[in-house]
């Protein structure tokens, strides 16, 4: 597919994913600053493949349903402008013998084309859509999305897959098979066993290989994984004892005794169930109870990410110096994005990143402080953000950057990461944190103090770019005793408002290290 390049004004793509179950519609605004905006993010249930995998053909009423929703979706879309859809349909789709027609008619009703992909494709997609939010570093992770028709799974780190493979095990289709005949009454025990052995069969050889990639963790997708974990959450967890994004294997089990163990109306109503889905869930628990006990999985992540964000990442991967991808790690590209999104002054925060982090390193070869790579790296990022908040206003803008940065959906990062970036930048300006400030209250005490340090180090860095001409090229805390620290400034041009900032900030650094400093500059000819 040829990509068509980004004008002046922007791009909006809206990506359209036509499931066994539902259809999704993901608008997006392309910006020339090689970032994006989410315009819209829309679900509507077809059920597609109901009555399907009998009959090989899909049902004229869900063929009306779809033509229905896919109208009302891109007539969505195009409100706001699009200027291109890419449309994928899966597993009910590429099985149906009467796939032509659905399509010539989607192309006359809707005016939409749709790319009818393979197993292999959808799980390429879904991996690149759910890596792309993870930070895995040298991890290897067990991907797996159980949708209505078909279950696809990988096995890969954050740059590259090593296995991918589909299988025709779905929510609906197993429910078809096993339990739509009396689908309002509990489930069996035996007639449970009997979609496990179902799923087991199938998937016996691929166990076997994805126990030679020896993966360390293990990530789901989906809405039949989601809802089961919001079914554990809400009903075995009301204290919190279980994040609300890992689902464990033993909570599994009392999840799928307790819907076995009720009719459908009962079903609908437990604590966390879309209603929507209580009739096919236990089928979809079935597949995923029987690859978390065949690979002896204990826990498993849950995102809400999957095949629409893989087509949008596929999409951005084929654009021209297109920066965002490439060798860039998801919490890079995802700090990035935002940053761009809400249009920062790039030089600026790269001037005072590299400032703060020379800070940093030279501060801790001193000893004035003991932190690693995970504190460095949060205060990079935070450093970079650290001016977003302008997007909003200047007056308090150290303010709305902490709101902006605590509210973002920053990929790879975990709420409690997401928490201190934003409050190093909250701090980065007027005052020093306090230690009854409600906004550090919900990082712990050994947090709380190392935020006041890092603070320090970008208030002193912010000080230095006073003027955002990049006046000072490097500086270092170059000597320290018991009552003093020397902090070196390598300057060329004037940078007297730098020195000034610098100035002003001595107080709070004497009370943060109970040492003075002392500034000795060194000007470039």
């Amino acid at each position: 597919m040829k990509i068509k390049k980004v004008g002046p004004n922007g791009r909006v793509v809206s990506f359209i994913d036509i499931g066994t179950n539902s259809v999704r519609v993901l608008v997006v605004r392309l910006n020339p600053n090689h970032s994006y905006s989410i315009l819209s993010q829309q679900k509507q249930q077809v059920r597609l493949g109901e009555g399907e995998f009998e009959e090989e053909e899909i049902l004229p009423e869900a063929i009306e349903r779809l033509v229905i929703v896919c109208k009302k979706l891109t007539e969505l879309a195009r409100t706001f402008n699009t200027d291109e859809f890419v449309a994928v349909a899966t597993s009910a789709m590429r099985e149906a013998a009467n796939q032509q027609d659905i399509l010539h008619l989607l192309r006359q009703e809707a005016l939409l084309d749709v790319r009818v992909i393979s197993g292999q494709e959808e799980a390429r997609l879904i991996y690149l859509g759910v890596s792309s939010g993870f930070h895995l570093g040298d991890q290897q992770a067990f991907f797996i999305d159980i949708g209505g028709g078909s279950t696809e799974i990988a096995v890969g780190g954050g740059q590259n897959y090593h296995y991918l493979e589909s299988f025709k095990l779905g929510a609906i289709r197993l429910s078809n098979l096993y339990l739509f005949d009396n689908v309002t009454e509990p489930v069996l025990q035996d007639r449970y066993k009997k979609v496990q052995q179902h799923v087991k069969d199938a998937i016996i050889h691929s166990v076997r290989k994805i126990r030679q990639q020896q993966p360390d963790l293990a990530i789901g997708s989906s809405g039949t994984i989601m809802n089961l974990a919001e079914i554990a959450q809400k009903t075995l967890h009301q204290n919190g004892n279980s994040g609300e994004n890992v689902l464990l294997y033993k909570d599994l089990r009392k999840v799928i005794d307790l819907l076995c163990s009720l009719p459908l109306e009962q079903r609908r109503k437990i604590p966390g169930m879309n209603p929507e889905r209580a009739d096919i869930i236990i089928a979809g628990a079935a597949i995923l109870d029987m690859f978390m006990k065949e690979l002896s999985l204990e826990s498993i992540t849950i995102t809400s990410r999957g095949l629409q964000d893989g087509l949008l990442v596929d999409y951005l991967s084929r654009m021209d110096a297109f920066p965002l991808l490439g060798e860039l790690s998801p919490r890079q590209r995802s700090v990035l994005q935002l940053g761009r999104s809400c249009g920062i002054n790039e030089v600026h925060a790269r001037t005072v990143t590299a400032l703060v982090l020379e800070l940093f390193d030279s501060a801790k070869s001193l000893k004035l402080h003991n932190f690693g790579e995970w504190e460095r790296e949060l205060l990079e990022y935070a450093t970079f953000l650290h001016d977003i908040g302008s997007f909003i206003s200047y007056n308090n803008h150290h303010a709305h950057s902490y709101y902006i940065i605590k509210n973002s959906e920053l990929l790879g990062f975990d709420q409690n990461e997401v928490n201190f970036m934003a409050n190093i930048a909250r701090f980065h300006r007027k005052r020093i944190p306090r230690k009854k400030d409600p906004e550090i209250l919900e990082l712990d005490l050994r947090e709380r103090e190392t935020l006041r340090i890092l603070a320090t180090f970008i208030r002193l860095g912010e000080s230095l770019d006073r003027s955002h001409a990049a006046l000072i090229q490097h500086v270092r805390f170059s000597s320290a005793d018991k009552d003093t620290v020397s902090l070196e400034i390598v300057a060329r041009g004037d940078c007297q408002l730098e020195i000034w900032g610098v100035e002003a900030e001595k107080k709070a650094f004497e009370k943060i290290f109970n040492k003075k400093l002392v500034l000795e500059k060194i000007q470039m000819s």
